[in-house]
Parts: structure tokens; sequence; C-alpha cells
């Protein structure tokens, strides 16, 4: 009975490794030729429809292996384009090469600019002027639920928080604002793709503060989006995002403006809020009672890696006020008395900063 067993475990042992080898030798290279071939990934492609492609190419080994390694990779920003491949690559070393977007038309590229603290929509209008997709439809293609489950399993950063239902806007605060080189024809999801992994890279380099912080990264987020509206006119993010954490450690309400203008989707620049604006009680407004001690159910705008740094680095002090002069200087003070005595020193000095 035990050698049968035996045999049996053998057999079983014996099969793993024949896999595992198949496997990896699958992932190499079809030849140790250099010769140069073209290969096209069209917009809106699938992986399994590119993989299928290098396969007919006679780029790849082994359509099954090439499965398996992207289903465990996650592998999400195989960007459309014209490649130069070579027969002596393997699998790895081509998928890189999508990756990074190494295309060879560089003549049919553009580039688009997307500006820190703004919010999505504004976003959503410059992904529609590029690709002539409706606003209203970039919107809903950030919306679709499968698309985001997508996205959840493809980057780390991303979680079940972005799903809320009263979430404005589900990937508010994690597009990264930077400027992108696109190729010509780039879809409104490749556009998205390259700007996650533009936040990919930026959170990356935080890991472990991140993963050893009390808070999760999409409230990170959020509070980082509080400051860099409310802290774009300062001299000390850090100095403004330890005025929020002490808010928050007392049960004080934020008290953010920026959360309350955002909440009534209106911009500063527009008008003046009402009254009843200022004290609606929802899920963003950090003006009321209720939000006490609370952060808003996501972010209100994307912030930049020197408010994301701020929130992972706050300074520590025993301030709950702060104001910022037209220059940039920030003050900042303990009590609303003291508070409100500032803000009459820097309108009287000439200092006070006025809003376009």
């Amino acid at each position: 009975m035990k050698k049968k067993l035996v045999i049996i475990l053998g057999v079983i042992l014996a099969i793993i490794i024949l896999l595992v080898v198949l496997y990896f030798y699958g992932l190499s290279a079809v030849s140790k030729d250099d010769k140069v071939v073209s290969f096209t990934i069209s917009s809106g492609e699938s992986k399994t429809d590119i993989i299928d492609a290098l396969d007919e190419a006679g780029l790849i080994k082994s359509k099954i292996s090439a499965y398996i390694y992207v289903g465990l990779h996650r592998n999400p920003n195989l960007q459309a384009g014209e490649y130069e491949l070579r027969e002596n690559m393997s699998l790895a070393e081509i998928l890189d090469k999508f990756h990074n977007g190494d295309i060879i038309t560089e003549d049919n590229t553009f580039n688009l600019t997307f500006v820190e603290g703004k919010r999505l929509l504004n976003y959503a209008e410059v992904i529609s002027e590029a690709t002539g997709t409706s606003r209203d439809d970039v919107v809903r293609t950030l919306a679709d639920p499968e698309y985001l489950n997508e996205l959840i399993d493809q980057y780390w950063f991303l979680s079940d928080d972005i799903l809320n239902e009263e979430i404005y806007y589900p990937l508010e605060g994690y597009l990264f604002a930077s400027t992108y080189e696109f190729y010509e024809g780039s879809s409104v999801k490749d556009i998205i793709v390259k700007m996650l992994d533009g936040m990919d890279a930026i959170l990356s380099d935080y890991k472990e503060e991140i993963e050893a912080n009390n808070y999760s990264i999409h409230e990170l987020l959020t509070l980082a989006s509080i400051v860099e509206v409310e802290g774009s006119t300062s001299d000390d993010r850090a100095g403004v995002a330890g005025v929020f954490y002490n808010r928050l450690k007392s049960g004080w309400s934020l008290g953010s403006d920026a959360t309350t203008y955002y909440a009534a989707r209106v911009e500063f620049s527009d008008r003046d809020l009402y009254l009843s604006e200022l004290n609606d009680v929802n899920a963003y407004n950090t003006r009321p009672a209720a939000m006490a001690g609370k952060l808003p159910v996501g972010p209100i705008c994307s912030p930049s890696r020197e408010s994301i740094e701020a929130v992972l680095n706050p300074e520590e002090h025993d301030y709950y006020y702060f104001v910022a002069d037209k220059n940039g200087k920030t003050y900042f003070t303990k009590t609303d008395a003291e508070h409100n005595a500032m803000i009459n020193e820097l309108k009287a000095n000439g200092l006070w900063y006025e809003y376009n």
C-alpha cells in the first residue's frame, strides 16, 4: 500500500514538474534570431486578443503559458500602437514593451496635460476633446461597475471604497495629474490606465508608509485632496495637514469650504454658496456637526505628490486653524478668535488672498 502511495505521489510530482517546465518553456523566446517583426495593437484590444495575435505572428511559444502569465501579473496597461519586436524576446520582454508604450510611430502621438487639484469632470472634458467622446460618455465609462471592478483587480491601491453609492465619481482623486503622451486613436480607457499608472508610480514610492498608516489609502487620498485645495496657496502643506489631523483626533468637523463646494457641485469661481448648501448634511460637506471627526466619503480632486506626502508626513503641532496670505505665507492659530483676528489683520494690511 505504501509502495503504491509513493508511486502515485511520484507520478503527481513528476507531472507538476513537467507542467512547470512547460510553463516556463512557453514564456521563453521563440528563437535566438534577433529578426525584427512589426506588431500592432489596436485601440480597445483585450489582453486575450493581443496574446492570440502574438501567437498567430509566431512571436510566442505557448498561448496557455501567456494566458497564465498575464493572469498572474495582472498587467493592465498594454498600450495601443505599432511596435518593433524581435524573435529573441521573451514574453515578459514583449509585455514590458507594450506596458511602456515603446511604439515606433512617434509622429502619430499627442500629449495631454492634466492639471493637479482639478476635479474629475475637468479631466473628463480634456479626455472628451482628445478622443471625440462626449464628456457624459467619458463619465459613464468611469462609473461602469464592471470596468471599476476590473481596475480594482489590477491596481493594488484601488479598493471597494470607490464603489460606495454616495461617491459622485468613483475614480475622483485616483487619476494622477501630469502630462502624458498617447498614441493617436487611444481610447478613453487607454488614457485612464496611463493616469492610474501615474498614481501607481507615486504611491509605490510611499508604499511602506501607506501600509503602516492608520488610515486607508482611500482615506489618505481623500485628505490629500482637501489639502490640495485648501493648501494650494500655502507654503506649508504639512502644517495644513497637521491641522486637519488635529481636528479629526479631537472629534471636530474639518470645516473645509472646499468639501462644501464639492458637495454642492459648485466651483469656487462660480459663485458664493447659499446658506442651505453650507448647512446641507451629506457625505462630502465637512461643515455640519454631523461630520464631526469624519472625512468625506471620497476625494474631492486629484492631489499632487506634495499633498500626498504632506498627509503621510504631517507636521505635529497643536493648531486647529490656518490661513494663508496672498503671498503664500501660512499662519496657524489655536482658537477661532485668534483665527478671525488673523484674517482681519491680513485684510487690514492688504495681504488677504482674493479668489479670481
